[in-house]
């Protein structure tokens, strides 16, 4: 079914659970990675990456009456998820009253746009994934890490002089 509505020009999403299902006329608007607090906390992860769609192209298949919205009053921000699993499926702002923000993991296939954008990338956090290197962990299959940098010495420095003192 993915397959088919791709070629129609269609994106389909749902959340963890099912019972909300979606979808968006493809190309959606545009695509960005958000670092603010407010995203982070919304989906428990150091950023959201969003798919911007105008409204009149989003439509809820199924599901309507499983959403929930919280609205706050002091951004004038809405987001909407799915009350039985509490997936996130909408963000909605007063800056853009046509558009609605949908979370880019729950789209079953491509959305006609990459994020390219970051907002609030001053918010980035220390301990967020940034491309480092990473290698299989011994004896965990699917588990890749990071190694710890190795100290530099000093140069002229012998690794092995602390050794011989205490002999």
């Amino acid at each position: 079914m993915a397959k088919a509505a791709a070629a129609a020009g269609i994106a389909t999403g749902q959340c963890l659970c099912g019972k909300v299902a979606f979808e968006i006329d493809v190309p959606a608007r545009w695509a960005w990675h958000d670092h603010s607090p407010a995203s982070r906390r919304a989906h428990g992860a150091a950023y959201a990456t969003y798919v911007g769609s105008w409204k009149k192209r989003f439509r809820i298949t199924s599901g309507k009456t499983a959403l929930t919205r919280y609205e706050d009053k002091a951004t004038k921000t809405a987001r909407s998820f799915c009350s039985h699993c509490g997936t996130p499926i909408m963000y909605e702002r007063p800056r853009g009253p046509h558009m609605v923000n949908i979370p880019r993991a729950l789209f079953s296939e491509r959305t006609g746009r990459q994020p390219l954008y970051h907002i609030a990338i001053e918010e980035l956090q220390e301990w967020a994934y940034t491309g480092e290197p990473l290698v299989p962990l011994k004896g965990f299959p699917g588990v890749v890490w990071q190694r710890a940098k190795k100290k530099k010495r000093p140069s002229g420095e012998d690794p092995f002089e602390l050794g011989r003192e205490e002999m």
